[in-house]
């Protein structure tokens, strides 16, 4: 029998990704909204790989300790909440 296995490249080989600046001449929500959206994206992400699949499993708790093993400041309410959006729009 025939098995195939999928190898992916370890994130410590990838190049890092060039960031281009933001936009100027936005309102100030404009960024606030913006920078939350990436951290929501990220921490789904990090929870994801941590095996939470369901938004059930991520309360603002697990959130923030993932958070912080990730090395970002804590969340509050309204990134939890995008976070477990993300992670059910995502299915």
């Amino acid at each position: 029998m025939a098995v195939a296995t999928i190898t992916t490249k370890s994130f410590e080989t990838l190049p890092p990704i060039k960031r281009k600046p933001l936009p100027t001449g936005q309102p100030r929500e404009w960024y606030e909204t913006h920078n939350r959206r990436l951290k929501a994206m990220r921490l789904a992400i990090a929870l994801l790989d941590s095996g939470v699949y369901h938004p059930a499993n991520a309360n603002n708790r697990r959130i923030r300790r993932t958070a912080a093993r990730i090395g970002i400041h804590p969340p509050s309410d309204v990134t939890c909440r995008m976070v477990r959006t993300l992670i059910h729009d995502g299915r």
